[in-house]
């Protein structure tokens, strides 16, 4: 796998893709939420499958770093998707992201989102964090 390009070759099916792909990037997160999805909205794991993991996150042209960098900051920047935003950071730890990465990613959201958006993903990410093993070194105190 590349980090540019790293799932198989479109030949593959969307659906393997995107399994594939969410099983690299969403670890166990992503196969709770397709999980959870299959008695109430099967079509829609399979979309979720196929979309945004099969179609978007396989493309060539950014590593799935980037590509994590890109969504935690748009979650946070909604600032009504603390669920997946949650499942993303972790996704974030998952590809490389360190825990330093991922706070000033969502400080960086204060001065675009408003402040409000930049501390409900600081909060989020300190959930995710208390769950999650450290690997890296602690986040610098500021």
């Amino acid at each position: 796998m590349t980090m540019t390009q790293p799932f198989p070759a479109p030949a593959t099916s969307r659906l393997e893709r995107g399994r594939q792909a969410l099983a690299a990037i969403d670890g166990e997160a992503g196969h709770r939420v397709v999980a959870a999805l299959a008695d109430i909205a099967p079509d829609f794991a399979t979309y979720l499958l196929e979309f945004p993991f099969g179609d978007i996150y396989s493309r060539p042209g950014l590593d799935l770093r980037s590509r994590e960098i890109a969504t935690i900051a748009a979650l946070a920047a909604m600032g009504n998707a603390a669920p997946q935003l949650k499942v993303h950071i972790e996704a974030g730890l998952n590809v490389g992201l360190t825990r330093a990465e991922i706070v000033e990613i969502l400080m960086q959201m204060a001065v675009y989102a408003g402040f409000p958006a930049a501390l409900n993903g600081l909060f989020a990410a300190k959930d995710v964090f208390a769950r999650a093993p450290d690997t890296a070194s602690p986040t610098p105190a500021p």
